[in-house]
């Protein structure tokens, strides 16, 4: 029997005169207790087709065709219908917790506005049932934590939180739309299998939206696969992984393999070493700010980074990986040697560290945060040209051109704005705003977690050749151990500031020997 049952489903986005089909026609069935998961790029209609289920998009989408839950038709279905049947029936769970939840408001009060509304639970016994929920999903001591804000939580905290509030009314389908993608690699497989032995205790079936192909492995009985707002090719997960028939399918699994990095030459100089760093932030209290206490976010940390060469650092949120970088590029106060080209930095104020800046250069995560909107590409990306160099205007422009051919990007695009570029684009643009002084070391703070595996292939390819071509040396922070394994010579393992495993990648991914990189690579490959 199918619990949803979508049929010839289009969806058109209309703004002005202007129509931009989203789906084009297609069909796509759910059954009592399976796990389908919908796997495509961004862009190709996935969450669109979920939010079609229960009428959750905007006023200038036009739904055409059949969502048929339960036998009961939810396109063109009224108001009084939908609102029985959303977070009653059919549930959501979105990708980013901290936009879904109300900073504003505890815990106990937005989980007891929904089972108020759709149960008419009151008092004791919704105050029980909340304790119940968030007990459930792995929420240690609910009967405190009930009475936290959103921001005290952790990511996954929030995220089982969010599990909780769409399990609250006994649903038959839970959708759930990129649920895993900001979390830590461990937290990933938690709350994965959370999902999986929810559904099994609570007898729901399962719509998972998704780009990563190892979760899709991992959970799902069926798999679609849409393109361009059309499925490609659906069938059951074994078969459609082992005998993939459409080239598009081929091409996104063959993307979740991405090679290895080139060798590193013999005769490579240091660029950057470290010995015993330590980053401890003072806690300071009482009204002299006395420091009490620190919060130490990195101990003992000693590395050695040489021309060609990348050091993946790894762990989970919080375990010192960004500190360390910040404070091998002078970002952030630490403590003992730093060397940078021969030089020990540790010291070096301000001013001192200027003229070595053109050297060392970033790349953050999250493209659209750090690309300024109201600069032009242009001016994004000769920033650095502007402070470090004496080019004028028009050289500036030709050099500008010619690092975003280098990073495949087509020079006219250099008087546009950030909003005009897809996720991956703007992570070229990321790329060559910190290439274009031709660094020695580039720090890489989670340049691809954010990307499709299509375009996090592509984004690893142009690092790796830019390395090649350049002898860059690289820090690679990353919790995707596949990318990690991708871009990395060696490796160093961290958690709660201390690094509890170091040596050449093939070893530590081959052969590790601490029982923490051991649960890391069994959580991403899960063997």
């Amino acid at each position: 029997m199918n619990v949803l049952e979508i049929r010839n489903l289009k969806v058109d986005f209309r703004q002005g005169g202007h129509v931009s089909p989203a789906v084009r026609g297609i069909d796509l069935a759910v059954k009592k207790g399976e796990t389908v998961a919908i796997v495509g790029e961004s862009g190709s209609g996935k969450s669109v087709t979920a939010l079609s289920t229960v009428s959750l998009l905007a006023g200038t989408a036009e739904v055409s065709g059949s969502v048929l839950y339960n036998g009961e038709e939810m396109v063109g279905a009224d108001e009084t219908t939908l609102r029985r049947i959303r977070g009653n029936d059919i549930s959501f769970i979105f990708q980013e917790p901290m936009t879904s939840l109300n900073p504003l408001h505890i815990l106990e009060k937005q989980l007891g506005e929904s089972l108020t509304l759709h149960q008419g639970l009151k008092g004791k016994e919704r105050d029980d049932k909340i304790v119940d929920l968030l007990r459930k999903v792995g929420i240690p001591e609910p009967e405190l934590r009930k009475k936290s804000y959103p921001h005290e939580l952790s990511g996954g905290q929030r995220q089982r939180v969010m599990i909780a509030m769409a399990l609250a009314n006994g649903p038959d389908l839970l959708i759930a739309d990129e649920p895993t993608t900001a979390l830590d690699v461990t937290i990933e497989a938690q709350i994965l299998d959370l999902l999986m032995d929810l559904k099994r205790t609570e007898d729901m079936s399962l719509l998972f939206i998704t780009h990563d192909l190892g979760v899709v492995r991992r959970i799902a009985d069926r798999v679609v696969v849409m393109k361009d707002g059309l499925v490609v090719e659906t069938g059951p997960t074994a078969q459609l992984f082992d005998a993939p028939s459409h080239p598009y399918t081929k091409m996104l699994i063959e993307a979740d393999t991405i090679g290895a990095p080139k060798p590193v030459l013999d005769q490579a100089d240091v660029l950057v070493e470290t010995e015993d760093l330590r980053v401890w932030f003072p806690i300071k209290r009482g009204l002299l700010r006395r420091t009490v206490g620190h919060i130490k976010a990195v101990n003992q940390a000693s590395l050695t980074v040489r021309e060609g060469e990348t050091l993946g650092l790894v762990g989970e949120s919080g375990s010192g990986k960004t500190s360390l970088a910040l404070a091998v590029m002078r970002l952030i106060e630490s403590k003992n040697r730093i060397t940078f080209q021969g030089q020990d930095i540790h010291a070096f104020n301000r001013k001192a560290m200027r003229p070595l800046r053109k050297d060392m250069q970033i790349v953050f995560q999250d493209p659209f945060g750090s690309l300024s909107p109201r600069m032009s590409v242009a001016e994004i990306i000769a920033e650095g040209l502007v402070i470090h160099t004496d080019l004028s205007k028009d050289q500036q422009r030709d050099a500008v051109a010619d690092i975003l051919t280098e990073v495949e990007l087509d020079p006219d695009v250099m008087d546009r704005y950030p909003h005009e570029f897809s996720g991956g684009q703007r992570q070229r643009i990321a790329i060559a705003r910190a290439m274009i002084l031709r660094p020695k070391l580039v720090v890489l703070d989670e340049p691809t977690s954010a990307l499709d595996r299509t375009v996090q292939a592509q984004i690893v390819d142009l690092l790796r050749d830019l390395q090649q071509k350049y002898q860059l040396g690289y820090l690679f922070i990353s919790h995707d151990l596949k990318v990690v394994r991708a871009l990395s010579h060696k490796v160093m393992v961290m958690k709660n500031g201390d690094i509890v495993e170091a040596g050449p990648a093939q070893q530590i991914f081959e052969a590790p020997q601490h029982p923490y990189t051991q649960t890391l690579l069994k959580a991403a490959f899960g063997s």
